[in-house]
């Protein structure tokens, strides 16, 4: 070949060359504007969300610290759901709840500001005045809508909007609990159960940082327990998988309880402001039964006993789930997780040594297990465990995830919550939480827009 067909050659290589570095630039800078633009996403959200978190747990502390000093506030609840009623009506966002925020990251729906007021102000007042209610309810609507309202601020398109309500999931949650980590696999994976959206990573869990960090700066201290973990062996392996399948109808009854009376008193008492009333009154007259205030609020105190000293009154689970569902029935505003863990603690307190498993370590068994069976998510459940009790009994929380989640089947607390796939086999069922028994071979098909296609 001579020279001047040589040159061609080379000049088509070259451009060869060229043409696939300018390629491979263009794809390297795709992944680096999208990763400049979710961590300047999740820096606002998380920022956001762990300012009005601190201040939402700072509120939330503050209020029943001065429920405890003014036990009379408890006289006070109908007069504080009136006024719940009523703000959720001047802010047009009643009816609307978690299942809401799931809604808007499945299908896109949009979020009014609005709700971060009314949530925030309805679960401070039901605190104030003696309501059994949690604050993660409360975390997921603040934190979705902060983090929906942020995408729109950054123009991001309907998919990217999902992922930064998830965003704000996380990050609210972190902000409450200071568990980032369980806070980020969480938010990804309670929307659909059998995937994780993991472009929803990165974004989630800058933003859980941020505003772990952002709480930290407030003085929120993170949710930790001292509790002595007994050595892997056999037996306790054993022990506790049977705690795991008690674990689950305990989580199941809660779920069910739930769901229940929020059926009857919605078809029974239609009218949202007697409805409060009657539940008001109901949580004042079951205190006054019960002649002790452990029911009320989020009942931290209860849970930390539990867990840390092993005490716990044998019916209290019971309790709990019978005062949960009168306040969250009856249109009082908090969460279903807290009181989860005040199920779960005080019921493995009492049914641990029951079985031979020390009463604090079966507390805190307890604890992770029925929130696991009550939200369907058993790694965000053990991330949990780490981070509140730290990786010394890991295998034995993972073992009862694992089976607290197979046996509670399809009920849940978050009904616009989707399984995916069977819990029995690899089988593709896409399912609403709530509506769905095993061995029913119809399943719902996707819905068109929804990240169930994906």
């Amino acid at each position: 070949m001579n020279q001047s067909e040589q040159t061609p050659v080379r000049d088509r290589e070259a451009r060869t060359l060229s043409d696939w570095l300018r390629t491979e630039w263009n794809h390297i800078g795709l992944y680096i504007q999208a990763l400049a633009k979710w961590l300047a996403v999740a820096a606002v959200t998380g920022a956001a969300c762990g300012a009005v978190g601190s201040a939402f747990h700072i509120g939330v502390e503050k209020a029943t610290e001065l429920r405890g000093v003014n036990p009379w506030l408890l006289w006070c609840l109908p007069l504080a759901g009136l006024l719940i009623v009523g703000f959720y009506k001047l802010t047009k966002t009643e009816g609307q709840g978690t299942n809401d925020i799931i809604d808007a990251v499945h299908l896109g729906k949009g979020l009014s500001i609005f709700l971060l007021p009314a949530i925030f102000l309805g679960t401070v007042l039901t605190h104030l005045c003696g309501g059994s209610a949690g604050r993660e309810g409360a975390a997921l609507q603040m934190g979705g809508t902060i983090g929906h309202h942020v995408g729109g601020l950054f123009r991001l398109d309907d998919r990217d909007m999902r992922t930064a309500t998830m965003a704000g999931m996380a990050a609210f949650f972190a902000a409450l609990f200071g568990t980032p980590l369980t806070a980020t696999v969480f938010a990804m994976v309670v929307i659909s159960i059998g995937i994780m959206y993991h472009a929803a990573f990165i974004p989630c869990l800058t933003a859980s940082l941020v505003a772990y960090g952002v709480s930290l700066l407030m003085g929120v201290q993170p949710t930790r327990f001292t509790v002595d973990m007994p050595a892997l062996e056999t037996v306790m392996l054993l022990r506790v998988a049977v705690l795991g399948a008690l674990c689950a109808l305990v989580s199941i009854l809660f779920c069910n309880t739930i769901h229940f009376a929020e059926h009857q008193m919605a078809r029974r008492i239609p009218n949202a402001w007697v409805r409060v009333v009657v539940g008001g009154v109901g949580i004042i007259a079951l205190t006054y039964l019960c002649g002790t205030t452990d029911y009320n609020g989020a009942g931290m105190n209860i849970i930390t006993a539990a867990v840390e000293q092993g005490n716990a009154h044998p019916a209290a689970f019971l309790l709990k789930i019978l005062f949960t569902a009168v306040t969250l029935s009856a249109g009082f505003k908090g969460g279903e997780v807290v009181p989860s863990f005040f199920v779960g603690a005080t019921f493995g307190c009492v049914a641990g040594p029951l079985l031979g498993i020390p009463a604090s370590f079966g507390a805190a068994l307890g604890l992770v297990a029925v929130f696991c069976g009550a939200v369907n998510c058993p790694v965000a459940s053990i991330f949990l465990s780490v981070e509140l009790f730290g990786d010394g009994g890991l295998l034995y929380f993972a073992l009862i995830c694992g089976i607290s989640y197979m046996l509670s089947g399809y009920n849940g607390l978050y009904s616009s919550q989707t399984i995916l796939y069977s819990k029995l086999k690899a089988q593709y069922i896409n399912v609403h939480t709530n509506a769905h028994h095993a061995g029913n071979p119809h399943a719902e098909p996707p819905v068109r827009g929804s990240l169930k296609e994906e």
